[in-house]
């Protein structure tokens, strides 16, 4: 997985409550086998009219937030069923990071597992936030993972805070498999003396 440290980008709002897996990412995008296309599912009946065109409406359409690398989203985000194809699409037309007050439990550790940060602050700090980046003039946001804070285009800085073992596998760009692998040394050594201390098994 890539490894987040410090990134900049734009940072979209997209603060609707109770935005659920099946709006991320439509049933109709699951039926592949490998998860290639995601990018084109993410929002589809959002970000496409009936048309097939692009719909100027959605946020991510809109000069200002088309390349964007972080989404500001409303309570509960990524409730519904626990389709990891939401966070493969995500990140697949470059979101790094989401920042929101609360999301579906599901949902926050299939980005933890997939390398998206999910960034958790108070209510006050998610309107301080969108307040600044839903003006395409100051869209633009640092998020420094190290140092845990969000830099706003209006010289604020939001701190937040996030389970440390979360942040170092966000940091080294590790998944579960990769996280476990780092004692491999000590597995080994586990192995080794349980099966002298009880031969039979």
């Amino acid at each position: 997985m890539q490894p987040f440290t410090l990134v900049t980008g734009s940072a979209a709002p997209l603060l609707a409550s109770n935005i659920d897996t099946d709006v991320i990412m439509p049933k109709q995008f699951l039926k592949g086998i490998d998860r290639k296309g995601l990018d084109r599912g993410l929002f589809f009946d959002l970000r496409f009219l009936k048309s097939g065109t692009p719909n100027p409406e959605f946020i991510l359409n809109q000069p200002a937030w088309n390349d964007a690398a972080f989404l500001v989203v409303g309570p509960n985000f990524g409730c519904g069923s626990s389709r990891e194809h939401a966070v493969w699409g995500l990140k697949q037309v470059g979101i790094r990071a989401l920042i929101g007050t609360s999301f579906a439990g599901i949902f926050y550790d299939n980005c933890q597992r997939n390398g998206l940060l999910a960034i958790q602050v108070s209510e006050a700090q998610l309107k301080q936030i969108a307040g600044v980046i839903s003006n395409a003039e100051t869209a633009k946001i640092n998020v420094n993972l190290p140092e845990q804070r969000i830099e706003l285009a209006d010289g604020a800085v939001v701190h937040f805070e996030i389970d440390q073992l979360r942040k170092q596998s966000l940091l080294l760009g590790l998944d579960a498999i990769g996280t476990t692998l780092q004692r491999v040394k000590e597995i080994r050594s586990f192995e080794a003396r349980h099966l002298s201390e009880n031969p039979w098994l």
